[in-house]
């Protein structure tokens, strides 16, 4: 997918008894929006953070990036369109059914 941006970020490590990984990744979506939200772009993607690499259950990491992305675009937002990355066709069904979509 061509950029003229990347934002990365490092997701929290699932470790499966809840400690803090829920917000740390929520906060991992709002840091990203706010630096789009800085440079003014008007889209962003986003891969399923934690979801593979760190174990992070991909339902559970789903609901919250869609919930974050909902919530950040109802502020004023120079961000118009936001994109979620799917691995696979399990992560796709996913992402359409947070999404409301299926």
């Amino acid at each position: 997918m061509p950029a003229r941006w990347v934002i990365r970020t490092v997701g929290p490590i699932w470790s499966g008894d809840g400690s803090k990984e829920d917000a740390l990744l929520a906060r991992c979506y709002r840091q990203c929006f706010e630096l789009a939200e800085e440079r003014q772009l008007k889209s962003i993607a986003f891969p399923a953070i934690t979801a593979r690499a760190c174990g992070f259950p991909l339902e559970r990491g789903t609901r919250i990036a869609v919930a974050q992305v909902k919530r950040l675009l109802e502020k004023e937002a120079s961000v118009e369109q936001v994109t979620f990355l799917c691995f696979n066709q399990r992560a796709y069904q996913v992402y359409l059914s947070a999404t409301g979509e299926s």
